[in-house]
């Protein structure tokens, strides 16, 4: 079977960043299993994957545009040093959570830290970086009825990860 929309993939894979530094791979023996044309997956390499077989490795090549976008200047925030908690050890490149008003947990990093402010990125880590993946299928099927309804795959131990 080949990996067509609606198939659930597996996929043990490594990814690097273009000074070719690993910041991501599978757990060995834990392949990662996604339902093909979800958006699961950054679109770059969902596209490539397409067609692939059981068994199949290939090495893609992913622009910005293709995975978490460019970087956005908006993304940059100054926050009152008084937001965070008293006595927070706060460095420089360190990822945070915060809750919005609306009860949405947003992540951001740590860009630069004064006496009186913070400045938050609110950029994905990987916005505006080519990514190289190394990937291998092991694994492709059809999507059952209720995970198609579901939009995700539930694996073999009925696992639910949710991949943004």
């Amino acid at each position: 079977m080949k990996v067509a929309a609606d198939s659930v993939v597996s996929i043990e894979y490594e990814l690097r960043v273009a000074d070719g530094t690993v910041v991501d791979r599978s757990p060995p023996g834990e392949p990662l299993e996604y339902l093909q044309g979800h958006g699961q997956i950054v679109p770059g390499l969902e596209r490539e994957i397409e067609g692939m077989g059981q068994g199949d490795r290939k090495h893609v090549v992913v622009q910005p545009e293709d995975a978490y976008g460019a970087r956005d200047p908006e993304g940059l925030k100054v926050v009152p040093r008084a937001m965070f908690p008293k006595g927070a050890k706060l460095k420089v490149g360190q990822m945070m959570a915060a809750e919005t008003d609306a009860g949405q947990e947003v992540e951001f990093r740590v860009d630069q830290v004064t006496d009186d402010a913070v400045t938050i990125d609110l950029n994905h880590p990987l916005a505006g970086e080519v990514l190289t993946f190394d990937v291998h299928v092991t694994g492709v099927r059809g999507a059952t009825a209720e995970e198609l309804e579901h939009g995700h795959s539930h694996g073999g131990g009925h696992h639910h990860h949710h991949h943004e």
